[in-house]
């Protein structure tokens, strides 16, 4: 820590990470090249994030004496996914620097939260309403209409804990089917394509966008990304605007993505924001071999209070998620030029399950 209260670590130095996915494992492999150690705190004994570490803490995240072990062993404390409990962080926070902040987690660990931060901002976004019972939601969707997409407030991924509305379906069994008492109601998108921009910031306020992802979901889960997106230039500086302005308003530091729909209008395409990620992103990972800094480099730049890379794309890039079973055919991937093939260590695949992913980089003379 520097005397105004501002970290800056030096090679040697440890840095904390919740949570031992693979997005872990990764801000750890980064933060090895640069000199500086991490330990990774997950209730998982299989975290493939344990694999790349000397030291790990196993233990429930609402486990306070190993919590405070885990703090006083580490220098600066970050996460791998935004659902880190409030009081893990609040314990954590009291003792080390926790980056991104834990304030920035309350705005963005609920859906309603983010969209009103969004919105006073003056982003768009999808219309929306909250919603606490079936009568809400009725009077929700006489304002918003149908097709409508009901989403949980908290803890949803990858298509989980939301569900689309169409006309004749039972509203009833719906809500009883979302399983929860607060949700929110977000109109229904027709967008010409997914886009993503993942952003990074210093403590010193410095930004740098990547350039815009253009993503493909199947079964609600990212499947390809893209660079640069098939957008126009003016959309994707609006893209990259609107990320910046996120950044800066959320005081943030690290690497956060920043979730958007591209949408038809009279006045031409615009970008209306879906969601904000808090942390590294599955669509951002073509930066690993597809520009000349990762955003898990960025990342642990940024926390570690050292100035950022300028991020330079190499070529056009393709970013393939090997889901499930994919994981079994990844040798074919292995003699495909341009291809590099990133295994996460983890067991035995099951639908849906992200087990690795390639990145193929087209030459500089295809940009």
């Amino acid at each position: 820590m520097t005397a105004e209260g501002k970290v800056k670590l030096k090679p040697g130095d440890t840095i904390g990470i919740l949570g031992g996915g693979q997005l872990g494992r990764m801000l750890a492999m980064a933060a090895a090249r640069l000199g500086l150690k991490c330990q990774v705190f997950s209730p998982d004994p299989d975290s493939p994030a344990f694999d790349v570490v000397l030291n790990a803490t196993c233990a429930e995240y609402a486990d306070v004496e190993a919590l405070e072990l885990f703090a006083n062993d580490v220098d600066v404390i970050t996460y791998e996914f935004e659902n880190v409990p409030s009081a893990t962080a609040m314990v954590l926070a009291a003792r080390r620097p926790v980056l991104p902040a834990q304030k920035i987690l309350e705005t963005t660990q609920d859906r309603l939260i983010e969209k009103d931060f969004v919105k006073r901002l003056g982003i768009g976004t999808a219309d929306y309403a909250d919603v606490s019972s079936v009568e809400t939601l009725q009077g929700a969707i006489a304002r918003i209409g149908l097709p409508a997409v009901i989403k949980t407030r908290r803890f949803g991924y990858d298509g989980k804990g939301q569900a689309i509305i169409r006309e004749g379906d039972d509203l009833n069994q719906v809500w009883e089917d979302l399983g929860t008492k607060s949700a929110i109601l977000e109109a229904f998108v027709p967008f010409e394509r997914e886009i993503s921009v993942i952003a990074a910031r210093s403590v010193d306020g410095q930004v740098e966008c990547y350039d815009v992802t253009e993503n493909e979901h199947r079964d609600h889960i990212l499947k390809f990304s893209r660079v640069p997106a098939a957008i126009s230039e003016k959309l994707a500086a609006d893209a990259r605007t609107v990320a910046e302005k996120i950044a800066n308003a959320l005081d943030y530091v690290g690497v956060l993505a920043v979730e958007l729909f591209v949408v038809g209008g009279n006045g031409g395409p615009h970008v209306l924001v879906n969601e904000i990620a808090p942390r590294v992103h599955n669509s951002g990972h073509w930066t690993l071999d597809g520009a000349s800094i990762s955003q898990f480099e960025q990342h642990i730049r940024a926390i570690a209070g050292w100035p950022l890379g300028k991020p330079v794309r190499h070529g056009k890039v393709t970013m393939t998620n090997l889901i499930g079973d994919d994981i079994l055919n990844y040798e074919q991937w292995l003699s495909v030029p341009g291809a590099t093939v990133h295994l996460y260590g983890k067991g035995a695949p099951r639908p849906g399950r992200k087990m690795g992913h390639v990145t193929e980089v087209a030459p500089a003379s295809s940009k």
